[in-house]
């Protein structure tokens, strides 16, 4: 749907936000066992790839896809946008899995003040949550999904090369779910525009969208992040991915390479392997044997760089095959090295070295930290067992890696007599 001026799109927002806001009474209310039962009949939706919901939405991803090919879409991000028959069960159980974990403890007594009081820590919802999430199709279920589980309402926005796909996937699952389910369909807004002024337009709503998921890697997501301060918008971003592993001088070469293969599964994700370290000793013979295993689906790219070294090459279209290969003087220089010239997502080591491997960890200060471990799992159903909203790198406190459906909340502090307590309940 084109939007006509910049004056239309905000009225756009801002009427999703207002819609939301208007039936998140309906959500707030709800008893989880409400929830879950709303969860569930999105993942039956999803299952039935050929019904009545699952041929809608192949049939508009199938149209995205074609869109994007013809646009020039890099392989990478393709295999993002594309959904099949697997990925819509996988998804489906993703939220069957949700729907089985115990919510959150609405309150909780955090110790006796004297004068026969007692004070409580409670969770609140948000309220109305706003999130823009770069195209792929899957992200739109994973956030409804954990706004709906957190019981908060939300506005949605997606890249334009998945919008087809999200808007069938909200008519064709996400509402009709919620809706079944006795829960007010209203609550989870999809913008319905294409063009990066309606995610402009998401920031700039304090007074009805307090918080913003920001999904997606780069400098759009980093000026995103920007405006919403200005407008006196909270904001949960991920601007920056690639993760980084160390292949130490006791590493088992076994281990490594096949760590090295597990980071380059799929390489238009955040926490792909974007920069390998490899110890100088180790240097000389590991960097062709690494250029042979990864070749030819991966290039790579050896000393004098001519770009940061933590350069992510999932961001570049053109070269996102690509790793970047560079020698560490050991444990400490490795995560010095990862702490100042990466994102700060992800690393890992390889040794068989503990006192190595505690050098490392205890020095690498980003958001994930894996001995012996694939970066990949950096991942909020691969690490928690639950789907993520995104992760989040912010160097201060507040929800850090994969944000889920328990970080979706506001904490009231409440005191309250200690012999009504049971008055509450």
């Amino acid at each position: 749907m084109a939007v006509a001026d910049e004056q239309d799109v905000n009225e756009v927002v801002a009427a999703a936000a207002r819609a939301a806001r208007a039936a998140t009474g309906s959500l707030a209310a709800a008893p989880a066992k409400t929830i879950d039962e709303a969860l569930r009949g999105m993942a039956r939706r999803l299952a039935d790839a050929h019904g009545r919901s699952g041929g809608p939405i192949l049939a508009a991803n199938a149209a995205d896809v074609a869109a994007a090919e013809a646009g020039g879409m890099s392989g990478g991000l393709l295999d993002r946008l594309r959904l099949d028959e697997a990925r819509l069960a996988a998804m489906a159980e993703q939220l069957n899995i949700l729907a089985d974990v115990e919510p959150e403890p609405a309150r909780r007594t955090v110790r006796e003040l004297g004068g026969g009081l007692v004070l409580q820590e409670w969770r609140r919802p948000v309220g109305v949550i706003g999130a823009n999430y770069e195209a792929r199709p899957n992200v739109t279920v994973d956030v409804a999904s954990q706004l709906v589980k957190s019981q908060n309402g939300g506005v949605l926005r997606t890249g334009s090369a998945a919008l087809a796909s999200a808007i069938a996937l909200m008519d064709e699952v996400v509402a009709p779910a919620l809706a079944e389910a006795g829960l007010d369909p209203a609550a989870v807004q999809l913008i319905r525009a294409r063009g990066r002024g309606s995610a402009e337009a998401l920031v700039a709503q304090p007074g009805l969208i307090p918080l913003v998921i920001l999904r997606g890697s780069g400098e759009s997501t980093r000026s995103l992040a920007e405006k919403a301060a200005l407008q006196g918008v909270r904001t949960l971003a991920h601007a920056d991915g690639g993760g980084v592993l160390y292949v130490d001088a006791a590493a088992d070469l076994d281990k490594a390479f096949a760590l090295i293969t597990a980071g380059l599964d799929r390489l238009g994700v955040c926490n792909r392997l974007n920069l390998l370290l490899i110890h100088r000793d180790r240097y000389d013979d590991l960097v062709p044997r690494v250029t042979d295993a990864v070749a030819p689906r991966v290039a790579v790219s050896l000393p004098p760089h001519d770009h940061p070294l933590g350069y992510e090459w999932a961001l570049d279209s053109a070269r996102e095959a690509t790793i970047t290969i560079a020698p560490a003087g050991g444990p400490l220089d490795a995560a010095r090295i990862a702490n100042d010239e990466t994102s700060g997502l992800a690393a890992g080591i390889v040794t068989e070295d503990a006192a190595a491997a505690r050098e490392f960890l205890s020095a690498y200060a980003g958001t994930g930290a894996f001995w012996n471990a694939t970066t990949r799992l950096l991942d909020g159903f691969k690490l928690l067992n639950v789907p993520e909203t995104g992760i989040n790198i912010d160097r201060v406190p507040g929800p850090r890696g994969p944000v889920t459906f328990r970080d979706l909340s506001l904490r009231q502090y409440t005191v309250v007599p200690a012999d009504r307590l049971a008055d509450l309940d």
